[in-house]
């Protein structure tokens, strides 16, 4: 713009009113339109971030419908499985019990042979080896001193070297047996007049509790 022009413009900016007014407003237009530009710029950059986002919440939202399908299946698979274990704990439970029915009755017939023929072999093997002489006592003890009861009660006894032994022969011995036999031998001495000498358990298994008992009461295992 040259010098004559723009002395001309600012002249009629001084004295025309309406010039004034038009100038102004184009400028506040033109101000308006870059600012609208400027904010359709950052409209249109907004709305591609929307788009993104949107984009990963669907991602986000078909991942959580696949996640809860897996938890889905695997619940599933769990309440099989507990299922499963359940009919096996049950199908254990009575094979344990049929097991346990059958080994009693089984016990029942052939525990009295064994632990008898047990003792014979026991008294005989003393006998043979260590050239004692054991044999069977017996009494109708009328008081039930042993048992609480009126029952017979044997014990085996040797004499040797003017001794007396009071023997209890057992396959298997539990702590019961072992103060069981110790109202054996004061039954003995009662009836007899004779305190035993010693006091002898013969067997191939002793339970800890029956042994701890055995060496408190002076018992020979």
């Amino acid at each position: 713009m040259s010098g004559k022009l723009r002395k001309e413009f600012i002249e009629l900016l001084e004295k025309d009113v309406e010039f004034r007014y038009t100038v102004a407003g184009y400028l506040g237009l033109s101000e308006v339109l870059k600012r609208m530009d400027k904010m359709e710029e950052r409209m249109l950059a907004l709305e591609e971030r929307m788009l993104v986002l949107e984009e990963r919440m669907l991602k986000l939202e078909e991942n959580q419908n696949k996640l809860w399908e897996e938890v889905k299946s695997l619940r599933e698979g769990q309440n099989k499985l507990w299922e499963e274990v359940g009919k096996l704990r049950e199908d254990m439970n009575r094979g344990f019990d049929l097991i346990e029915r059958r080994l009693s009755a089984l016990g029942a017939r052939w525990g009295i042979m064994t632990e008898e023929a047990f003792r014979e072999g026991i008294r005989g093997l003393l006998g043979r080896e260590l050239g004692v002489r054991v044999e069977r006592w017996s009494h109708l003890d009328a008081k039930g001193v042993v048992y609480g009861y009126p029952s017979n009660v044997e014990v085996d006894v040797s004499i040797h070297d003017g001794k007396t032994i009071l023997i209890e022969v057992s396959s298997n011995v539990r702590r019961a047996n072992v103060s069981t036999f110790m109202r054996k031998s004061k039954l003995y001495e009662e009836v007899t007049g004779k305190r035993p000498d010693r006091l002898l358990i013969v067997t191939p298994y002793i339970e800890e509790e029956a042994y701890r008992l055995a060496k408190e009461l002076e018992i020979e295992v």
